[in-house]
């Protein structure tokens, strides 16, 4: 993935508190589950002959 989808520093700081480490590639492999549920979502807006996508579409 080229582009980071996610704040690392955010990231961090919410497992963090939850008592719990983050290793070095969480981030990345979290920013690709959010790039599938856009693409998803975008798909969906397609479909339903939208350019828009809404909440609903999540």
């Amino acid at each position: 993935m080229a582009e980071l989808l996610v704040v690392t520093s955010k990231v961090k700081e919410a497992i963090s508190k939850a008592d719990m480490n983050c290793s070095s590639d969480t981030p990345d492999a979290l920013s690709a589950h959010v790039d599938a549920v856009i693409q998803k979502a975008v798909a969906r807006a397609k479909a339903n002959g939208r350019k828009t996508v809404r909440p609903e579409d999540f």
